[in-house]
């Protein structure tokens, strides 16, 4: 019996098998790092033992210091969660040398699909379908799209889609660099790339008495660089014998490779419906919960169960229902899916279940992932799951860095992915609607910056006669506010008087302010008496004859306004701007705070493209290229392998060429 688990994770995941625990009566230990001394993980759990840095080579990718936590701390088993050293075989082995639990599959197990390359010759003589590699030397016009993919790991690290065959020599030295970085392996292979497929993935489940489980489907085709951003369980649209070619050939997967406890078999579907290997994931996936909601199950439970030794029932229970599962990352998709740092002021979506790593008023840094939370929805149907997500985050209060919500939200929304016909091009086919701005005939948006105004006006203290917090009782020159809309950068400029005759905001003539509080509304025609209607925390509006609430939060300069029809975010600007706020045109500034990864073959005075990259930025586990702005003269870098930068760093500047 386990009764002390080391948690060898940290954020979402960790707390994830920490809540677990605690339903099965099992102490639990954290680890952290400093960057995460007060993280959620690490409070929530029984003990705690710090790993001293905050790089991830440093902290969690250190066996060493896992296995000495976990003895120091009196835990007898290690859960390994997912990412880090999750599938690392040596790390298994060293956990079970330590005379304790390994919470995963067998070390040789692991090994086994270590090596994707490896994997496909095991799955090609266990009779799994799989697409035959190209050679990279062979590759023809006739082969093109290929991919070209990272051998180990994962997360879509190494992988390049290559669409021109002039592009494969370079995309392949870009490969092995970020496979080696990301893995310290950076073999690759090449493989063809099949446009309009799903990704497809079978959730499996052994015990150590040979039973294995194949628990439905997963569909995870809507991803952004190869990683995945919407799940849902089962696949909609495949027919009952690709179901059971699916089932099948995941079984048969497992039982090649003597597996043992939760893991996952990835496969590609064809336009046409034929199904092709693609990788097994030795762990647990990350979109585990709508496995979990429509079967009924704990699968981290199970996963304790079967390193307990205890047996599975013959046939697992039968799926019902639907349930969708987005992840919410800290990232500007609009701006090459940027990662967004900052202080997390407020996570609430009420109604949904929601596995979270940070709370609100954690700060959201530059060493781990950016994702914030999955949040998970279900429904009888399919379409009943969607809409709740989708109305679910709609109506989230999210106030801190830049998240993807709305376009999580539009993704559900879209007339395709509501029909069920998604591929993994989805997003990138539909990014500029899912990040497009509102148009200039949406309301919603200077309905939102006029609230704000008003809860500023709030705000601030009452000072002469006449005058209650920005309240005026006699007409006057407009109040003038103005706000630029977040991440878009839209400004609105907001004009307005408020008398005892009511509110009257220029562009708005059929909006009438109500009072804040319930029970207390002016009567019909009637505006509210303005020294009383406004809290700075909300505001109420009639707009047209219907009731719109506005809650307003600020933090420094920044505005939150959310409402039941979506949520808007403002930096409220000054009146006089920084004169001294310039850079030297040119200039390229550090888009996020992170590493310089690799630097391009260039010198302070050569000519360069619009668009080229220059240098490469890795934080928050993805790598970022950092381009010229234009056609040029490179004249300064400021940049080279290793070099630590905060946003808004001097990194290079381009000089344009009369």
């Amino acid at each position: 019996m386990i009764r002390s688990l080391l948690v060898a994770n940290r954020a979402e995941i960790a707390r994830r098998i920490v809540r677990t625990c605690r339903d099965l009566g099992i102490a639990t230990v954290a680890v952290h790092s400093d960057a995460d001394t007060d993280a959620p993980h690490a409070r929530e759990a029984d003990a705690a033992v710090r790993l001293p840095g905050d790089a991830p080579a440093d902290t969690y990718l250190r066996g060493d210091l896992l296995v000495k936590a976990a003895r120091a701390a009196g835990a007898d088993a290690v859960h390994p969660g997912y990412g880090f050293l999750s599938e690392h075989a040596d790390f298994a082995r060293a956990v079970r040398a330590a005379g304790l639990v390994w919470v995963g599959p067998p070390p040789e197990a692991m090994e086994a699909m270590a090596s994707k390359t490896r994997a496909k010759e095991i799955m090609r003589k266990a009779g799994v379908p799989l697409l035959d590699p190209l050679d990279p030397a062979e590759v023809a016009p006739g082969d093109l799209p290929v991919l070209v993919k990272a051998a180990a790991g994962g997360g879509g690290r190494g992988m390049r889609v290559v669409r021109e065959l002039a592009a494969l020599p370079a995309e392949l030295d870009s490969a092995r660099a970020e496979a080696a970085s990301a893995f310290g392996d950076g073999e690759i292979f090449v493989e063809p790339y099949m446009e309009g497929a799903r990704h497809v993935e079978v959730q499996v489940l052994a015990d150590t008495h040979g039973t294995v489980w194949t628990l439905g489907t997963r569909d995870c085709s809507l991803q952004r660089r190869h990683q995945k951003v919407i799940e849902e369980a089962p696949a909609p649209g495949l027919d009952e014998e690709l179901r059971r070619i699916l089932a099948e050939s995941a079984a048969n997967a497992a039982r090649a490779i003597g597996y043992e406890g939760a893991g996952t078999v990835e496969f590609l579907v064809s336009p046409s419906g034929r199904a092709y290997f693609l990788e097994m994931n030795t762990r647990l996936q990350v979109e585990h919960p709508v496995t979990e909601e429509i079967h009924g199950l704990d699968l981290v439970a199970l996963q304790l169960r079967i390193a307990e030794g205890e047996r599975l029932d013959a046939e697992p229970p039968a799926a019902r229902g639907h349930a969708v599962e987005a992840r919410l990352y800290a990232e500007d998709p609009a701006r090459d899916w940027r990662p967004q740092t900052g202080i997390l002021h407020r996570l609430e979506i009420p109604g949904l279940r929601v596995d979270s790593g940070p709370d609100g008023g954690d700060a959201i840094g530059v060493h781990y992932d950016p994702m914030l939370a999955k949040v998970i929805a279900v429904g009888p149907t399919r379409a009943e799951a969607v809409r709740r997500l989708a109305h679910g985050l709609e109506r989230a209060r999210i106030h801190g860095p830049v998240t993807n919500r709305e376009l999580l939200v539009r993704a559900l929304r879209h007339p395709e992915f509501e029909a069920g016909r998604m591929d993994t091009g989805f997003l990138e086919r539909h990014l500029p609607e899912l990040t497009a701005e509102a148009s200039e005939n949406d309301e919603a948006a200077p309905l939102a910056a006029l609230a704000a105004a008003l809860a500023d006006a709030a705000r601030r203290p009452a000072t002469v006669a006449g005058r209650l917090g920005g309240w005026r009782n006699v007409p006057s020159q407009p109040q003038l506010r103005s706000y630029r809309a977040e991440p878009g950068g839209t400004e609105h400029e907001v004009r307005y008087r408020l008398t005892r005759d009511g509110l009257r905001a220029e562009g708005f003539p059929d909006v009438r302010l109500l009072t804040a509080g319930p029970g207390r509304d002016a009567g019909p025609g009637r505006d509210a008496d303005p020294a009383r209607a406004v809290d700075p925390a909300r505001v109420v509006l009639d707009v047209a004859g219907v009731r719109r609430t506005f809650e307003v939060t600020a933090y420094g300069d920044r505005r939150y306004v959310d409402t039941p029809q979506g949520s808007h975010v403002f930096t409220a600007l000054p009146r006089f701007p920084d004169p001294t706020a310039r850079t030297e045109p040119g200039s390229l500034l550090a888009p996020m705070p992170g590493t310089v990864v690799r630097v391009a073959e260039v010198a302070v005075g050569d000519r360069v493209e619009a668009g080229q990259p220059l240098l490469w930025l890795e934080a928050m586990k993805m790598e970022h290229r950092v381009t010229a702005p234009a056609a040029g003269v490179l004249t300064a870098l400021h940049a080279a392998p290793g070099r630590q930068v905060e946003v808004g760093a001097l990194l290079a500047v381009v000089a344009a060429v009369e």
